[in-house]
Formats: structure tokens, sequence, C-alpha cells
């Protein structure tokens, strides 16, 4: 009697602990008993979240869900998280699920590293994770529409719709035969290199060809460049004044010599018309003129008279003539 007392004693103390052991896992294990902080984050809807669920920042576990309540038309999920975790201010929290048949948790992402740490009682922002039970109606909706369609290809419609595309080939089935043979032997060709298309993917001289086009035409290039570039240097020299065609462009000093000389020839031009001078004189003194005149006439007299005189003869005529 006293052995089966202390049996049932025993075994009575053993569910009470086991018992203990599933409430207190239940409402979040020994997490109640942890020190911590809270944060707070509303959702439109929890899905199948309960109290006791994990709390996950990049899959780690940092804390439970502690309460989940109504408020302003939102359910505010209260977690309680490990002190230690560096929630931010803009971190973010949305309810995720393991599986089609797993647990939902509370996903909590890490947030900028700039901002500040979130305190206790702190709401975090949210994001809507896709409920479930309405991406598994859209599934039955699609399957339903695949069905329906489906089952509208009787075997009257498959008649109707391939029936004309059958009757074609069948009342042309040489032309049909004929076509495809011609494009096996073209084929055929092109894959021997024959024929213009098949030396164009096989011979390599229109390559070779192309090649030596493209690099007379980059010599050409840069024989150009190299043009531009000594013309340049020679308009940066003529722009600098050096050579003949900078002086002449830069330099004063023919400007001013021919100014000098176009005044100076002003002058005697000036001087030549009003008679000054020896040429001024024998443009505009008439006398002088006429005594060429007649010194000319005398001499040309005294040439006359020299084809029959001797020497010491023509001597006294020119002097006659003259004097």
């Amino acid at each position: 009697m006293k052995n089966s007392l202390e049996t049932n004693l025993g075994l009575f103390v053993v569910l009470a602990i086991f018992a203990a052991w599933l409430i207190v896992e239940t409402l979040g294990g020994v997490e109640m008993f942890r020190s911590g902080y809270h944060v707070n984050a509303q959702f439109d809807t929890v899905q199948d979240l309960k109290v006791g669920d994990l709390v996950k920042m990049a899959g780690v576990e940092i804390g439970r869900v502690e309460k989940i309540a109504l408020a302003d038309q939102k359910v505010q999920v209260t977690m309680k998280l490990h002190p230690d975790v560096p929630v931010k201010t803009d971190s973010k929290a949305i309810i995720k699920f393991t599986g089609l048949m797993g647990q939902n948790f509370v996903a909590v992402d890490f947030g900028s590293a700039a901002a500040p740490k979130a305190v206790d009682g702190a709401l975090l922002e949210t994001a809507e994770q896709p409920d479930l039970s309405a991406i598994m109606a859209k599934l039955d909706n699609a399957a339903s529409g695949i069905a329906k369609v489906a089952n509208s290809f009787s075997g009257d419609k498959i008649d109707n719709i391939l029936g004309p595309l059958t009757d074609f080939f069948k009342q042309n089935r040489e032309p049909l035969t004929a076509t495809i043979a011609n494009i096996k032997n073209v084929s055929s060709q092109i894959a021997a290199g024959q024929g213009t298309i098949g030396k164009l993917i096989y011979d390599d001289s229109l390559y070779n060809s192309a090649i030596t086009t493209v690099t007379n035409l980059q010599n050409t290039m840069t024989n150009v460049q190299g043009m531009v570039i000594s013309a340049r240097e020679i308009v940066d020299n003529t722009k600098a004044g050096q050579g003949t065609l900078g002086k002449l462009l830069t330099d004063d000093t023919l400007y001013t010599s021919t100014t000098a000389s176009m005044t100076n020839l002003n002058q005697i031009l000036f001087k030549i018309n009003h008679g000054q001078g020896t040429v001024g004189k024998l443009v505009n003194d008439e006398d002088f003129l006429k005594n060429a005149k007649v010194s000319l006439q005398k001499l040309d007299k005294a040439a006359d008279g020299l084809e029959d005189e001797g020497p010491l003869s023509v001597l006294g005529i020119m002097a006659n003539n003259l004097f």
C-alpha cells in the first residue's frame, strides 16, 4: 500500500512538472524570465501568429512574441527582444511562415547602420506578407480555369481547328515535299561552302578583305589625324608670330615700313606733279622737251652724214650741228 502511494505520488509530481514545463513553453519558455526590452509593430493581419512565437533577425532568434491585441483597426504585436540585439529605429517587421504547414514568426531586418537603436516601447515599421489562404485561393482559381480550358477542347472542337490544317497538308503534299527537298539541297550547298551565301559563311577571303579595308581605313584616319595635327601646329605657330607668315600677321614692323614707304612715295609723286627735281622738270617743263626734240633732230641729221664722211669730217659735222 505504501509503495503504491509513493508510486502514485511520484507520477503526480512528474506530471505536474511536465504540465508546468508545457505551460511555460507555451507562454514563451524561459524567455519570460529573461531581461530585455519591448518593441511594437502594427499589422493589418497577423494570420496565425500566436503569443510565444519566435522573433528572428536574419534567421537568428532574437526574442518572442509577448502580446497580440487590437489597436486602432490594426493588430498590435508586442515583442520582447534580447537586450543585446541591435534593432534600429528604421528596422522593418514582417510576419513570415517556415513552410506551408510551418509555424509563423516575426522577421525583423537590420535597418540602416546610421540609424539609432530602438528604445523600449518603440514602434517599428511593418511590411505585409501575402496571406497564404489568399494565395491558395488564387492557385485554386487558376487550376479551375486551366481545367475549364482543357475541358473546352472536346473532340469536335479539335477536329474543327485542326481539320483545315490537315486538309491543307494532304492537298499540298507534293509541293511541300519538293519545297522541303529544295531547302535541304540549299542547306547542303551552304554547308559545303557553295554559292554566295556559302562563300560568305565559309570563305575567309571576304573576312580578309574586310580586315584589310579596315586596316587601310585606320591608316588613312591616322594620316588625316597627323595632317590635322600639323595644320594645327602651323596655325599655332602663325598665331605665335613664328615664320614668315606669322611675322607678316603679327609683327608691326612690316606695317610701319610699308606706311613709311607709301608716305615717301606720296611725297615724291607730289614733287613730280609740281615740277620739283629733275624728274619733275622732265615731266612738267615744256622747254626742256622742245630742246630734247631739237637735239634729237640734230643727232639724226649728223647720223645721216656719217655714211659719206670720214672720222674727222664726222667730228666737224657733229660740232657744227650741235653748236
